[in-house]
């Protein structure tokens, strides 16, 4: 078992030896040859899901901001040990979610919808930045169902700022895409570029444009559901081990969140990765499946 004082490892700094570094168009290529796509009617919207690869179960859940392909560079790394599955959030645009009357609750409820559609009884999960607030949850809601979990860019609560808090009530109601909004390309540059400079620029461009074609009324519903969301009342009765995975300039969640929750999670270790940001699933992902591997593998025995 894990312990809280007995880390898996505290920072994977460099790509193991065994890990080829495929590039992005060789990933989105082997992407559209050998995954399995499917939709499911989850009854709130229509789920669409991927799955790639042979072995357990891991489930990965992405951030509002980007679909399933947010694992595009790590599930070819990890697809010969994991049958990986992920899936997109609803958005409002093409999926018939009805955006203004969802809850996190609900989120979590499709969650298990999609368990239930691809008959997966126990799985591995993890979550990424908006999506570990579900892993977290879906924790709570099942335990038997879940024995581990990896959580990156984990937090407990995320409030707004007043000015954050009226934007987002504001841009609820606009149409459009974030692309369609002033200064959002310079804006992810600048705050991204650096954490990027370690792949081909084309990933850099990757995820600027899965961020640009992304609703402004999902992104600012779910900003406004995490300014709501605490889940500090719930974590300490989750009890599988779980892996905090964070990269050390990650400024988005902050050492301050990284630590709260740690200390509400009583079976949490840590891992951080070095010279990184907020989305080592596209920046390192040889790194970060080496730290899937080591924390799940053990377990899969």
């Amino acid at each position: 078992m894990l312990s809280p004082s007995c880390p898996l490892t505290s920072s994977p700094t460099t790509e193991p030896d065994c890990a080829k570094r495929l590039i992005l168009r060789e990933c989105l290529e082997r992407w559209r040859t050998e995954t399995q796509q499917g939709v499911v009617d989850t009854g709130r919207y229509r789920c669409r899901y991927v799955i790639w690869g042979r072995g357990p179960t891991l489930v990965l859940i992405p951030g509002p901001a980007m679909d399933a392909h947010a694992f595009v560079m790590l599930m070819p790394r990890l697809q010969a040990h994991f049958r990986c599955v992920s899936f997109s959030l609803p958005n409002g645009t093409d999926d018939g979610a009805h955006l203004m009357t969802y809850r996190h609750a609900d989120l979590v409820a499709d969650l298990f919808a999609l368990l239930d559609h691809l008959s997966i009884r126990q799985c591995f999960l993890m979550g990424t930045s908006f999506g570990a607030s579900l892993a977290l949850a879906a924790l709570h809601a099942q335990p038997a169902r879940f024995s581990h979990s990896i959580l990156q860019g984990g937090f407990t609560r995320f409030p707004l700022t007043r000015a954050e808090l009226l934007a987002a009530s504001f841009a609820r109601f606009l149409p459009g895409r974030l692309g369609h909004l002033p200064f959002t390309r310079q804006i992810l540059e600048y705050g991204q570029r650096d954490w990027f400079q370690v792949r081909e620029p084309e990933v850099l461009d990757f995820f600027i444009q899965h961020h640009l074609r992304t609703p402004v009324r999902a992104l600012a519903t779910w900003m406004l559901m995490l300014h709501k969301l605490d889940l500090r009342p719930i974590l300490p009765a989750i009890r599988q081990p779980v892996l905090m995975v964070c990269g050390d300039h990650d400024t988005l969640i902050g050492k301050a969140r990284d630590e709260e929750l740690k200390q509400c999670l009583p079976m949490a270790a840590r891992a951080e990765i070095e010279k990184c940001g907020h989305v080592p699933q596209l920046t390192h992902p040889e790194v970060l499946a080496e730290v899937v591997r080591q924390f799940l593998l053990p377990a899969c025995g």
